[in-house]
C-alpha cells in the first residue's frame, strides 16, 4: 500500500495552491531545495507526475488535481480527529454553536433555554460566520453544532434535525413595480438584479457581491438590487421595504446540523434540546 505522511500532503498542498516553489517554500517555513527533492520523493512514490514545471510556470496534472481535492479532505479530516480526540477528553469542554447573524429563526433562545435544563449542560459559545462556511466550521471541527439553511447549505457529510420550514420572499424598495403585489412567480423577478453572495459560486445574481443580510437589505433600499430570502431573515421588516411571497420559490428549512462523525454525548445532549422544543410552525 502506497502511503504518504501528513507532512508530505502539507508539502504538496502547498505547492498545489501556490502553483509557485518559492512562495510554497515561505508558506511552510522550509527552504525550497527540501520542498523539491519531497515533492519528487512523493511523485516517485505514487509512479505518476503532480506538476508539470517548466522554468516560467508551474501546472498541476490531472493526478495532482486529484491529489490536491481528496489530500485537503484528508488534512481537514486529520486535524478535526485530533480536535475532537482533545475535546471528547476535555469534561469542561464548551459547546460551539455557528449560525449566521439572525439565521436563527426567533428559535435560539428557546432552545439554549431547554438545553440549560439537560443535566450535562455546557457552556454555549456562540460563533458568527460569513454566508457559506458553516458547513466547514462543523466539517472542520471549529464548531459542534450549526444552525444551516437548507437548500442554501451543503448538507453532504453533516447529520441535520429540520427546526422549521417557511416560505421564501422577495425583497423590494417600496416603490418597485412588484410592491404592491399580493404574491409573485420565479418569473415574475426576470430581469432583476440579484445579489452576489461572496463565497457561493454560481446562482443568478448579477449585482453587487454582498457578504450577509444587513448589507443586502442595504443595498436594496438605496435601489441597487432585490433579493429573495425565507421570510424569518427578513423579519420585522426594514422602513422602505416590502417583502412578497413567492409562491413558487421551494420552502427552506432552518436546520440543526453536526458532523455525522460526531457522537459524542456533549452534541447529542444538544440536539436533543432543540428536538424538544418542537419544529416551529410554516
Amino acid at each position: 500500500m502506497i502511503e504518504l505522511q501528513t507532512r508530505e500532503l502539507e508539502y504538496f498542498i502547498a505547492v498545489a495552491d501556490e502553483l509557485h516553489f518559492g512562495r510554497a517554500a515561505v508558506r511552510l517555513s522550509i527552504a525550497q531545495p527540501a520542498l523539491s527533492k519531497a515533492i519528487q520523493r512523493i511523485e516517485t512514490r505514487l509512479g505518476v507526475p503532480l506538476f508539470v514545471r517548466s522554468s516560467r510556470r508551474v501546472e498541476l496534472t490531472p493526478a495532482g488535481e486529484a491529489l490536491q481535492e481528496h489530500g485537503r479532505h484528508a488534512l481537514n479530516a486529520v486535524s478535526a480527529a485530533v480536535r475532537n480526540a482533545r475535546r471528547a477528553g476535555d469534561t469542561q469542554a464548551h459547546l460551539r454553536l455557528v449560525l449566521k447573524p439572525g439565521g436563527d429563526a426567533g428559535l435560539l433562545s428557546g432552545i439554549l433555554a431547554a438545553y440549560a435544563h439537560q443535566p450535562d449542560a455546557r457552556r454555549v459559545d456562540i460563533l458568527f460566520s460569513g454566508p457559506a462556511d458553516r458547513a466547514d466550521f462543523l466539517l472542520g471541527g471549529r464548531a459542534d453544532v450549526g444552525l444551516l439553511y437548507v437548500p442554501f447549505d451543503d448538507l453532504d457529510g453533516l447529520a441535520h434535525e429540520t427546526l422549521r420550514t417557511e416560505d421564501r420572499v422577495v425583497i423590494v424598495p417600496s416603490g418597485h413595480r412588484l410592491a404592491g403585489r399580493a404574491s409573485v412567480l420565479m418569473s415574475d423577478l426576470e430581469g432583476e438584479t440579484l445579489p452576489r453572495w461572496k463565497g457561493i459560486p454560481g446562482g443568478d445574481g448579477t449585482g453587487p457581491e454582498v457578504t450577509d443580510v444587513v448589507q443586502m437589505l442595504h443595498m436594496i433600499t438605496v435601489g441597487r438590487m432585490i433579493g429573495v430570502l425565507p421570510r424569518s431573515l427578513v423579519e420585522p421588516v426594514p422602513a422602505g421595504l416590502i417583502c412578497v411571497p413567492v409562491t413558487d420559490a421551494p420552502p427552506s428549512r432552518l436546520v440543526l446540523a453536526w458532523n455525522e462523525q460526531d457522537r459524542r454525548p456533549l452534541v447529542a445532549s444538544f440536539v436533543a434540546a432543540a428536538r424538544s422544543t418542537g419544529t416551529a410552525p410554516e
